[in-house]
């Protein structure tokens, strides 16, 4: 696998520079042999709250320190704790006469290395306390459990109070409190790819893990991959069993592991929403990437049980800008505006027409993955989608259509198209078949009516004949039909056209303008071979 990276053992120490553009903040200039990440305005005259871990997880931990948040931010090499050397440099560079509180994830190198710093610090006459996180739920209550995003509530929470000026001794107790009212539960569809090393993986594609930390780790249980809705609900039902108030509200942490897309992430937002704990969820920080595992295609949900004084804290403003907060309800709708009818005139019947259109739709949707993998070669491997889209939606009206009525018909399929195809191609047609209707409205000469309906899409859209697009098996198809040639002949002179686009290869029109000689050569539009193939199934149809 590939990655931005340069020399594998400068990966955090080259992140941690781009990080420090942001001009609030600092690095100890004791860097890279300590990596510490420091408010730059800090003065010392509150708690300081500190906390860190492995790289690997940003925007934690480093991400995470400003006003209202961290005051300083321990980084170690990726997945591997922070030095007692280093934690201590982040003690003594923030901590004054009113003393710190650092902020452990219950991992053995965390709470080993963060411990030992704290009693060292403590030894020189600092006034440390300390609180581990362990909000992991997979493992059930008998087992030490890890900690995992929920740690940034603690870091929420702390921070604030300690931009309030609260006492060590309040904010420890506080954060303490977040602790055990928070739990968090992960689920992944692979591992991560370490940087720069060749990684194996353990899942198939028909599994996913739940239950596993933020290192890699395997998870408390392999289950088959599924629907997102299932995924989550397995997820959540864990989560659910752990939580020991049956009423409370909740803030909740929705978190991606590294390489969820945008996309699905806001989807599995929607799968949330679908389950019972979404009801008692007040606020949501996220869906984004919080607490990642480098890479990994997972996500954690993280909960934590408000009371009047946490809430206080949580909306309070921070000023990382990884932090986001928002009141988290189910999707709201505003009324619609009426939009003029689909279907505009009473249906007819016509048996041939009928099956004209049947058929048709089925060639569309039956050739879908065939055009999408050729549109993939020179386009972004839609259009086969699109086309069949188009298909499914007039096969599934076609009682509704005024079958016997050349031009309302031809209107009919522009509305139908208009409101239900996608993409350009989608438009196009609807605008041809619009203008075709209305030009066949006046004079009912079929050949005339589609090559008019091609001129307004040649207006509207750019394209001409020459120019790799559908235009090139159109136009003569239609040509053929104006002069009152055949349905064969036509099929052939469209099959022609779609068979010179392979030919094309400079244009400036379109996408194909974008791409070399070398990629078009011997390719045909898409979209022009699926009209050449729509001609030729009518033909077959209608000799």
């Amino acid at each position: 696998m590939k990655f931005f990276i340069n020399e594998t053992d400068q990966i955090v120490n080259e992140a941690i520079d781009g990080l420090l553009t942001d001009p609030r903040l600092a690095k100890l200039d004791s860097f890279p042999e300590v990596r510490v990440v420091i408010r730059k305005d800090w003065d010392k005259s509150k708690v300081a709250v500190i906390s860190g871990g492995g790289s690997g997880h940003e925007p934690a931990h480093a991400g995470f320190v400003g006003r209202g948040m961290l005051t300083a931010a321990v980084c170690g090499d990726i997945f591997a704790s922070p030095t007692v050397d280093a934690v201590l440099s982040a003690i003594l560079a923030a901590t004054g006469p009113r003393g710190c509180l650092l902020i452990i994830k219950n991992y053995t190198g965390d709470r080993l290395n963060f411990g030992l710093a704290a009693e060292q610090a403590r030894a020189l006459g600092y006034e440390v306390k300390t609180v581990t996180v362990d909000d992991d739920v997979a493992l059930g209550q008998e087992v030490k459990k890890r900690g995992l995003a929920g740690t940034l509530f603690v870091h929420k929470i702390a921070g604030q109070l300690a931009e309030e000026g609260r006492s060590l001794d309040e904010i420890a107790a506080v954060a303490q409190q977040v602790i055990d009212r928070t739990a968090s539960i992960g689920l992944s569809l692979t591992e991560c790819q370490h940087l720069g090393q060749a990684t194996t993986s353990r899942l198939t594609d028909e599994q996913a893990e739940l239950g596993l930390g933020i290192h890699g780790e395997p998870g408390i249980e392999v289950i088959a991959y599924d629907k997102a809705d299932q995924l989550m609900a397995l997820a959540i039902d864990k989560l659910e069993g752990a939580l020991s108030v049956e009423n409370g509200r909740y803030a909740m942490i929705f978190n991606n592991m590294g390489s969820v897309s945008p996309i699905e992430m806001s989807l599995l937002v929607n799968a949330f929403s679908k389950t019972k704990l979404a009801a008692k969820i007040d606020y949501m920080i996220g869906p984004a990437a919080l607490m990642s595992s480098i890479n990994m295609s997972g996500f954690s949900v993280s909960v934590l049980l408000l009371d009047e004084k946490i809430e206080k804290a949580l909306l309070a403003v921070a000023e990382p800008r990884a932090w986001q907060l928002q009141s988290f309800k189910k999707p709201a709708t505003v009324a619609s505006p009426e939009l003029p009818g689909t279907m505009p005139y009473e249906a007819s019947a016509n048996s041939q027409v009928k099956q004209l259109i049947q058929e048709t739709g089925a060639l569309l949707v039956a050739i879908e993955k065939e055009i999408n993998a050729l549109d993939a070669k020179v386009g972004d491997g839609d259009a086969g989608s699109t086309f069949a889209l188009a298909g499914r939606r007039l096969s599934g009206v076609v009682d509704q259509l005024p079958l016997n009525d050349t031009g309302k018909l031809l209107l009919t399929i522009g509305r139908v198209l208009a409101r239900e195809a996608g993409g350009s191609s989608g438009v196009l047609l609807s605008i041809l078949f619009t203008a075709a209707g209305n030009t066949y409205s006046k004079d009912p000469d079929l050949g005339k009516a589609l090559s008019a309906g091609l001129q307004k899409v040649k207006d509207y859209g750019g394209a001409k004949a020459g120019d790799r697009t559908m235009i090139d098996a159109l136009e003569p198809g239609f040509e053929a039909l104006a002069k009152k040639e055949s349905l064969a002949v036509a099929a052939l002179q469209a099959r022609h056209g779609a068979e010179y686009t392979k030919t094309i290869t400079n244009t400036k029109f379109g996408r194909s303008s974008y791409l070399s000689e070398a990629v078009l050569k011997d390719i045909p539009d898409p979209g022009a071979e699926v009209i050449a193939r729509v001609f030729e199934k009518i033909a077959s149809l209608m000799p």
